[in-house]
């Protein structure tokens, strides 16, 4: 006797997961859609919020890094010690030269824009054949992503000062379209 469970059986209970939650998707969709279009309408605002954020992060990762290593001492401190000073470093740096950082994290957009959308058109086509009927829409989210990582490395360096506010809020926005579309599907489906 197999304790596998079925392909169909995790396909059902996946389909009834979306159907049973779609309000939360359909929350975040219009969340990530008005994030979008703020980000949209101040490009030059939304890149230096967005430095000075992943500045903070990284320095606050770097300091709690710093303290559990010190404090657990065991195996890995080198590593631990190394990776907590690099978190501090490029904190610091990213937020005491906010602009000059903005080019450095446009470069790190392209890397995720290439990322994210390869993952949203292998996730549309999954979904077109598993779930919803809507999966054009996480499809063309994939694409969108795509091209905006070629706009943005075609435009540098000085794409680098509105790029990142800009194509990020694009990104929510086809994002949040997609997760709407979703789960209206889903709130209208047969589980």
């Amino acid at each position: 006797m197999s304790t596998q469970p079925n392909i169909g059986d995790i396909q059902r209970a996946v389909a009834r997961s979306v159907h049973d939650h779609w309000v939360l998707y359909l929350v975040e969709g219009v969340v990530l859609v008005v994030l979008g279009a703020t980000a949209i309408a101040l490009p030059p605002l939304a890149t230096l919020a967005t430095t000075i954020l992943l500045g903070w992060l990284f320095l606050v990762s770097g300091i709690m890094g710093l303290v559990t290593t010190f404090w657990l001492r065991g195996t890995g401190f080198w590593w631990s010690l190394i990776s907590g000073l690099l978190g501090v470093a490029v904190g610091t740096i990213l937020l005491a030269k906010p602009l000059s950082g903005a080019v450095s994290l446009t470069l790190l957009l392209v890397a995720f824009f290439i990322i994210e959308g390869c993952a949203s058109v292998m996730f549309a086509l999954e979904h077109k054949r598993e779930l919803t009927g809507r999966w054009g829409w996480m499809l063309a989210s994939g694409v969108v992503d795509l091209v905006l990582a070629a706009m943005i490395l075609a435009g540098l360096p000085s794409t680098a000062a509105w790029a990142i506010g800009l194509l990020v809020g694009i990104n929510m926005v086809f994002g949040g379209v997609a997760l709407a579309s979703m789960a209206i599907h889903a709130r209208n489906a047969r589980v």
